[in-house]
């Protein structure tokens, strides 16, 4: 049954939930790929016999949740699903765009060795100012920048006199590449998330809008033994991408 083979009902649902219901059903189910334009205000008004104003009212509820974007002379556009991340797992970027069917990649800007910031000395254990390997890359999910990453490794897995070579690190899961090359896993970690804004470097990388809403995390592994491994900062696209945690009441 199409999304607006039935009438709406009268009783207590609004007129304006009934049909933003049916079309956030109908992208569920794939009848509206991303890039589609949902039916306009004038065809919602025609085929129910309804307001303009409930029309807006239900295509507003969908662009309030980001399921699409209303555009001027485009109508109302879905955008792509947003990946969504568990905040109680712990998992490669890899492993996490495999787990919802998405191709991950990677776009490496630089394998280097750097002196060590306070903030990276003090979530490695090290001197301020060590020479530490950083990897800088843009992750990529369906060959669709996500996310800004940039990794500070500590010389136990990554050695700053003979840091990986840039071909090492360009097309792998760097949870992947410590595994395989040192044989230590990462095992647990601390994450801090933030909110913020694109500034004009990170909106070319992400392709995004300069002042776009963006996500920052933060985040310290750990090895099983409780040794630093890695101090990452992850910048996500917030139109593609949402974190979830999952409650219980004591």
């Amino acid at each position: 049954m199409a999304w607006d083979d039935e009438d709406l009902m009268d009783g207590p649902v609004s007129k304006w939930h009934q049909i933003a219901e049916r079309l956030r059903s109908a992208l569920a189910k794939g009848e509206f790929a991303p890039g589609d334009a949902l039916p306009s205000e004038t065809v919602l008004t025609r085929r129910f016999g309804i307001s303009r104003t409930t029309a807006r009212s239900a295509l507003n509820e969908l662009e309030n949740e980001q399921l699409v974007t209303r555009r001027s002379g485009q109508g109302t556009i879905v955008l792509p699903p947003k990946v969504e991340q568990p905040l109680n797992l712990l998992a490669s970027f890899a492993d996490d765009m495999r787990a919802r069917g998405l191709r991950p990649g990677y776009r490496l800007n630089g394998v280097t060795v750097q002196p060590a910031p306070a903030e990276v000395a003090r979530e490695l254990g090290v001197e301020e100012g060590a020479r530490t390997v950083c990897v800088d890359r843009v992750l990529l999910a369906d060959d669709e920048p996500i996310a800004s990453s940039v990794s500070w490794l500590a010389a136990r897995i990554a050695d700053p006199a003979a840091p990986p070579g840039q071909d090492a690190l360009r097309d792998t899961s760097l949870y992947e590449w410590i595994e395989r090359t040192t044989g230590t896993r990462i095992s647990s970690g601390r994450e801090y998330i933030d909110g913020g804004v694109a500034d004009a470097q990170l909106a070319r990388s992400l392709e995004i809008a300069k002042g776009a809403p963006i996500l920052i995390a933060r985040r310290r592994a750990l090895s099983a033994a409780g040794d630093p491994l890695e101090y990452v900062t992850i910048t996500y696209r917030a139109d593609r991408y949402r974190f979830r945690i999952e409650l219980a009441r004591p």
